[in-house]
């Protein structure tokens, strides 16, 4: 029996609607009111590992691999692994570097373009 890891390249959360209907937790979703420079909770079901050395971008998801273009660029500040009820989550903090308002990639891979 392995470890059941997930690599994220990106940051993907629900859109703030999913929290104001009572189906997510908060930092499972994109801020109502995101600003540069601001940090941010997360929260992931799962066990999951990101890239803590420089930007990567911030998505929205829609589940299933449904994935937007990026909406910011952000750094990861901390990531931490918990069980909660026998279920393992991913929990962190994030800060938002820059806002995307159009509708080019901005990120090849982990690299800023």
């Amino acid at each position: 029996m392995g470890i059941q890891v997930e690599y994220n390249p990106d940051l993907a959360l629900r859109h703030i609607t999913e929290f104001d209907q009572g189906k997510r937790q908060e930092a499972e979703c994109l801020p109502k009111n995101m600003k540069v420079g601001n940090i941010y909770n997360f929260l992931k079901k799962d066990q999951r590992l990101y890239w803590l050395h420089g930007e990567i971008p911030l998505l929205e998801t829609k589940g299933e691999g449904q994935l937007s273009l990026p909406i910011a660029s952000i750094i990861i500040l901390e990531a931490t692994h918990f069980l909660d009820q026998g279920e393992m989550w991913t929990k962190g903090k994030y800060k938002i570097v820059e806002i995307f308002n159009d509708k080019q990639s901005h990120f090849n891979g982990f690299a800023r373009i």
